[in-house]
């Protein structure tokens, strides 16, 4: 039994490490697209065809219910695989909703009109494929008005990390944080639309200031996953739970043990 999570490298891991806690009964299958990581760098058109690719796979496997871990998937190819037909009985959802509802203080399902929230100036840190879609901007629409939004493309970051050169990575943090404050000063939240920045989320903070609610995205799915479940017990699937990766399955391995600190072994996909 078996719910999917599926990123396009490591990332992913930050949201299942916490969807595992949240739910210790549910079994999940994480599928990593490491020969192809990081999309951030991709076309939209590329990251469609790679994301159907690897959901299709999840599915066959057995996972009714797949989580794109990946916010540049979610960002570029969840709305056309929904609007194209999913498969009787399956599901395909994103993690952006969990972190936009949190940020307007909206309940799970919440489906009203927008409306006017306390936070009005609001950081975007994500990848330059997801900051191009303006997906988030979108999406946050639906639910709130009124908030200015502005987004740093965070180049080299999620390279780095996938790298284990943390040293480079809160290096460029710093970098793009400091691009991000001169064009907006006093920004009052900033959410980390990378699962892999949750990584670099102290470094992130210290850069930002104390004055800064940064929002990470891990437990906030996690306990969007765990309600959408409780209405949904179906969705928990049949398929055998594990890892897979298209990349170097002991390379990849040896990089997941270091990332969770627990071992972790992936199969071949």
């Amino acid at each position: 039994m078996a719910v999917g999570i599926f990123d396009s490298g490591l990332g992913g891991l930050t949201v299942l490490d916490a969807a595992q806690k949240r739910l210790p009964d549910v079994d999940f299958l994480y599928y990593g697209d490491n020969s192809h990581a990081p999309y951030g760098v991709r076309d939209a058109e590329d990251i469609y065809q790679l994301t159907h690719k690897a959901v299709h796979d999840m599915w066959d496997r057995g996972c009714n219910l797949v989580i794109l871990a990946c916010n540049t998937a979610s960002a570029a190819a969840l709305r056309r695989m929904q609007e194209a037909g999913v498969p009787e009985g399956k599901r395909v959802l994103g993690v952006f909703v969990p972190l936009i509802e949190a940020l307007t203080e909206r309940q799970w399902g919440d489906n009203s009109p927008p409306r006017e929230v306390a936070v009005k100036h609001v950081a975007l840190f994500a990848t330059p494929a997801t900051v191009a879609s303006r997906a988030f901007q979108r999406e946050l629409a639906f639910r709130a008005i009124g908030v200015d939004v502005e987004a740093q493309a965070c180049g080299g970051v999620v390279d780095a990390i996938e790298e284990g050169d943390m040293i480079l990575a809160e290096a460029l943090v710093k970098s793009h944080v400091d691009a991000l404050l001169r064009k907006m000063p006093r920004p009052e939240a900033a959410i980390l639309g990378c699962t892999h920045y949750p990584l670099m989320e102290d470094i992130f903070q210290k850069a930002l200031g104390p004055d800064v609610q940064v929002f990470s995205q891990g437990r906030l799915v996690a306990d969007s996953l765990a309600h959408y479940l409780e209405r949904r017990p179906e969705m928990i699937g049949g398929g055998a739970a594990g890892y897979v990766t298209t990349g170097d399955a002991g390379r990849v391995s040896s990089r997941a043990t270091q990332f969770l600190r627990r071992e972790i072994t992936f199969d071949a996909a």
